[in-house]
């Protein structure tokens, strides 16, 4: 167990024992998170959250349980969380049809006006930018892709839409059936920005699915979104292609294998989205 690891486990601990909670299941860890499912004195179901992402906790408050999973406490300098538990049925067990249009839907109702305590994304530009060209001419991200995104991104700049706070990695997996609500988001990593800049991860999960026609598959996905959630298409296609890019760019400076892993992925999503 890495250091990390035991730190996270510790804190767990010493939660269980300060909110009065008890294990009721298994426990699950990854690299960013340590949870498990807990029961209060009083019957109370939970799911008790060691890691995530920064200021989720401000995210789930704001959403106040509407549309995202409901918020019982924080403890956000130890970066711990305990939220209610929802059902385990996701969004990766309905259509892909039914998936987008639920997806869409959750755009309008988790989009309220930006936080000041969230960074923008729009800051953000000239930072990723300068990364993707900092990126080894051997690397497997096409060059052309990453000064398009670098001009998209430019363009962007000097015409910011209004930000609202987005959800940052809303996908198949962080949509549950609700408590109260028919579906609900969890595990965001809140950031204000323009709300085109959400589609993107919904592209290139469920992956399996579209072996075979892949293209009409991904075009398919970005226009039901698109359409449901009444975007603008060429800016909803412009801060897909910045996304994949930047994504793409993390992945290979933090994390090389996993980067390399996705390069098909990445590569596919940006081509069908500007065939």
């Amino acid at each position: 167990m890495t250091e990390r690891q035991q730190d996270r486990h510790t804190i767990l601990q010493d939660h269980l024992v300060q909110w009065d909670l008890r294990p009721d299941g298994p426990a699950y860890e990854d690299a960013q998170n340590l949870v498990i499912p807990t029961l209060s004195s009083d019957g109370v179901k939970a799911v008790l959250k060691v890691g995530g992402a920064e200021h989720e906790h401000l995210a789930l408050r704001r959403w106040g349980g509407a549309a995202a999973v409901r918020l019982l406490r924080a403890d956000p300098p130890r970066r711990t969380m305990l939220v209610a538990r929802l059902g385990s049925q996701s969004l990766r067990d309905v259509s892909d049809t039914e998936a987008c249009g639920v997806v869409a839907e959750l755009y309008g109702r988790l989009h309220l006006p930006p936080m000041p305590q969230l960074r923008s994304i729009t800051a953000d530009l000239t930072q990723r930018s300068r990364e993707g060209a900092q990126l080894s001419r051997d690397a497997p991200i096409p060059r052309r892709l990453v000064e398009q995104a670098s001009a998209l991104s430019r363009d962007l700049e000097s015409d910011p839409s209004a930000d609202v706070v987005l959800h940052g990695d809303l996908h198949y997996r962080k949509v549950l059936r609700g408590d109260g609500e028919p579906w609900a988001v969890i595990a965001p990593h809140p950031v204000n920005g323009d709300r085109h800049y959400e589609l993107a991860p919904m592209l290139w999960h469920r992956w399996d699915e579209l072996a075979g026609n892949i293209r009409d598959g991904v075009r398919r996905r970005f226009f039901a979104l698109v359409d449901a959630a009444g975007f603008d298409e060429d800016r909803a296609r412009a801060w897909t292609l910045i996304r994949v890019v930047h994504d793409w760019t993390r992945e290979l400076i933090e994390e090389p294998a996993s980067g390399a892993s996705m390069s098909t992925r990445y590569a596919a999503v940006a081509k069908a989205v500007q065939d």
